[in-house]
């Protein structure tokens, strides 16, 4: 088991240097970027909900068969399952558009992933790091738990102004105003960011780091070309609006 962790631990740390470049050049084809050629196709809800199964499921598994539990490993368990059971039974349900085609190919790359992301975070932080109770008053867990929380509400509150403004708009792409909106594009991946970096200094461990490392390498090639989509396709966009970082970029 120790041999599969360190080597899935390789792979996601290789895929985030892979996909970091591949995404600068090439969009992931779902949502705004959605496009043919990349074969066979299922609703968008229920790719979404095929692709995060396997983080929710697995975390909570090898948290059951942990030797022993404390309240460490309870809120850290309890954050991921607040933030997967959200994002695999209710978001995919609950977002305008969600109608849409979603390509099978890229669901099957997602499902892959999180099973080594589940099974590395599962794995390393119930049963190969220890964590006592003084880990509480730790500057890790209390840094790591304020930057979990305010980007988990970030990216959460963000989805649901995107989830009114596309259905006052009939499902139509508008521009974004309001909020964090008027200083970034995409305020949603900025909060899961945020999220799962507060997530690998809360834990402090390899597989958390790793997430924060895969995360970025996902979701800032795609900030970028979502800014870069936005100002193609509206030329009123807010000239100052950055794609990911207020002030910065």
């Amino acid at each position: 088991m120790d041999n599969l962790y360190s080597y899935s631990l390789i792979i996601i740390f290789c895929c985030a240097v892979i996909v970091f470049g591949i995404l600068f050049f090439v969009s992931a084809p779902y949502g705004k970027f959605i496009r043919k050629g990349w074969g066979p196709v299922i609703r968008s809800k229920w790719a979404w909900l095929t692709m995060e199964f396997m983080s929710p499921a697995l975390i909570l598994l090898f948290f059951l068969l942990a030797p022993g539990k404390n309240i460490v490993e309870i809120i850290f368990v309890s954050a991921w399952l607040i933030h997967y059971v959200h994002r695999t039974f209710i978001y995919p349900f609950s977002q305008s558009g969600r109608d849409k085609y979603f390509p099978v190919a890229v669901a099957l790359m997602a499902v892959i992933f999180n099973i080594l992301n589940g099974f590395v975070n599962g794995y390393g932080i119930f049963h190969l790091n220890e964590y006592g109770m003084s880990w509480l008053s730790s500057w890790q867990f209390i840094t790591g738990a304020v930057l979990f929380t305010a980007g988990f509400i970030i990216n959460k509150t963000a989805d649901e102004k995107l989830r009114t403004l596309r259905k006052n708009n009939g499902g139509d792409y508008v521009i974004p105003k309001g909020w964090l909106f008027d200083y970034i594009s995409s305020p949603h991946y900025f909060g899961e960011l945020i999220e799962w970096a507060g997530w690998a200094v809360m834990t402090w461990s390899l597989p958390g780091f790793a997430f924060f490392v895969f995360t970025f390498a996902n979701l800032f090639p795609r900030a970028v070309r979502t800014h870069r989509w936005y100002r193609q396709h509206f030329e009123e966009y807010p000239e100052k609006r950055k794609a990911i970082v207020p002030f910065v970029i």
